[in-house]
C-alpha cells in the first residue's frame, strides 16, 4: 500500500557481506535483462482523466498487467478527489501492443468493494484477483471473463499454528502457484513481508511467523517493504517490491529480491532498481523480453537495457 503520491529515493548499494554468501556470480543471479531497464520515451502510457465529474480522475496504488496471447488487460484503482468520496473503484483497459490503452466503456468494472493493490492469476478457466480493501484488508475475487467478478470475501490467514494471526491491517497481496500449492505474500503496515499457502484458497498458513523479507538493514528500504509480483527466470524466483527509505513514506523506490525456494530471499546490489517518476512496478513478459511496468501515480514502462 502506498499512502502518498510516489517518488522514488537516490539509489542506494546493498552490503558486500549478502554478496560473499552468494554461491552464483551477481551477474547470473541478478541477469542484467530483469534489473536493467530504461525508460520509454512515450512514458505515461495511462494516467487519471484529470476530471472530477469522472470516476478515474485519479489513478493509484498498483495496478496488474496480464498479456495474454497478442493482447494486454489491466485492471488499475480510480477514484475522484470530491469531498466525502473516497471509495476506490476497480477500472479495466485493454492493448494490442501493452503502450497504447483503450478504457473499457463500462468502467468502472466493480463498485461494491473498494479494491486496489490488485494482483490477478489466470488458473484454468477462472481469473483469480487478490486484492487490498478497505482498511488494509486483502480479499479474493473471481472472475470468467475478466470483467465480472465475485467477491469471495476477506482472505482467511492463519499462524503456523492454526490459529488466526493478530487483527490489523494485512494487505498488497502477491501471489504465485506451483504444483497444487497458492503461496500469498503479503504485508502488514508495510514493515515487512509474510509468506502463507494454501491448497483450497479458503484457509492460508504461513509458513514461518517471521516475514520472508524484512525493511532494511540499508537506507532505501528501512521503514518499508511490500512485493508487487513473482515471476521465475533460468530457475530462479525473483520479487519486486516497493521500498520507503522514510519513516512518513514520502518517497519510495523499485527493488528485487532472489530465492531459490520462494522463502529465503537475497535483495540485489544494484536496488533500486528503476527510475524517480513511479512505482509499484513489475515486469510482463512481451513475448521476446522482459519489460518493466510502473503503475503509481501513472502508468509507465521501461524496456531493457540493451
Amino acid at each position: 500500500m502506498i499512502k502518498r503520491i510516489a517518488l522514488f529515493a537516490s539509489a542506494a548499494l546493498l552490503g558486500t557481506s549478502l554478496l560473499m554468501a552468494l554461491r552464483l556470480p551477481v551477474s547470473d543471479e541478478f541477469p542484467v535483462e530483469i534489473v536493467k531497464f530504461k525508460a520509454y520515451a512515450g512514458n505515461p502510457l495511462f494516467k487519471g482523466t484529470g476530471d472530477p465529474q469522472t470516476w478515474d480522475e485519479k489513478i493509484r496504488e498498483r495496478g496488474y498487467i496480464l498479456r495474454e496471447g497478442n493482447k494486454y488487460y489491466m485492471w488499475y484503482t480510480g477514484y475522484t478527489k470530491a469531498t466525502g468520496n473516497d471509495m476506490k473503484y476497480l477500472g479495466l483497459a485493454t492493448s494490442d501492443d501493452g503502450l497504447k490503452w483503450t478504457r473499457y466503456p463500462k468502467n468502472p468494472i466493480h463498485t461494491s468493494l473498494w479494491i486496489e493493490d490488485m494482483c490477478v492469476l489466470k488458473d484454468g478457466n477462472t481469473y483469480y484477483m487478490f486484492a487490498e480493501s478497505k482498511d488494509d484488508i486483502a480479499h479474493l475475487l473471481t472472475s470468467t471473463d475478466r470483467i465480472h467478478w465475485k467477491d469471495q470475501g476477506a482472505i482467511d490467514i492463519r499462524l503456523k499454528d492454526g490459529s488466526p494471526i493478530s487483527k490489523g491491517p494485512y494487505g498488497t497481496p502477491t501471489v504465485w502457484k506451483e504444483q497444487g500449492t497458492w503461496y500469498l505474500f503479503y504485508e502488514r503496515n508495510d514493515a515487512a513481508v509474510w509468506l502463507a499457502t494454501s491448497k483450497d484458497l479458503k484457509t492460508w498458513t504461513n509458513v514461518q511467523d517471521e516475514p520472508v523479507l524484512d525493511a532494511g538493514p540499508e537506507k532505501y528500504d528501512a521503514f518499508a517493504v511490500a512485493f508487487n509480483k513473482i515471476i521465475q527466470y533460468k530457475g530462479l524466483y525473483y520479487a519486486y517490491y516497493h521500498a520507503s527509505a522514510f519513516k512518513d513514506w514520502r518517497e519510495w523506490t523499485m527493488n528485487v529480491a532472489v530465492s531459490k525456494d520462494l522463502v529465503h530471499w537475497k535483495k540485489y546490489e544494484g536496488n533500486p532498481i528503476a527510475g524517480n517518476d513511479s512505482s509499484s512496478g513489475f515486469p510482463v513478459f512481451d513475448g521476446k523480453q522482459w519489460r518493466f511496468y510502473t503503475m503509481h501515480p501513472d502508468v509507465r514502462v521501461y524496456f531493457p537495457e540493451k
